[in-house]
């Protein structure tokens, strides 16, 4: 699927925001949803994130420019970083540290 004008492509999100936390989907619904995004208000969010699949899970990944505010949002909601960098295909995304 392309994308649109002024859109972030996966490469400029993995360069620009490079901490990425995944978090199963069914965790990020209704208000979980809001509230996940209501506490990266001043944390540096990426306005695009991922998603992926994992063995029979849904995953969606949160994606912040600084590692500080990634392990913040970890802290607070749990999940786990994944590495950009080793991705061959975003169905296959392999869990980091």
């Amino acid at each position: 699927m392309g994308r649109h004008k002024g859109e972030l492509s996966t490469a400029m999100v993995d360069h620009g925001w490079p901490h990425q936390i995944a978090i199963e989907a069914r965790l990020c619904t209704g208000d979980q949803y809001m509230t996940k995004h209501t506490f990266c208000m001043d944390l540096s969010l990426c306005p695009r994130g991922h998603s992926f699949w994992r063995g029979d899970r849904d995953y969606n990944v949160f994606c912040f420019a600084e590692r500080d505010h990634a392990e913040q949002f970890k802290a607070r909601f749990g999940g786990e970083f994944i590495e950009p960098t080793r991705k061959a295909r975003r169905a296959q995304w392999g869990m980091g540290r």
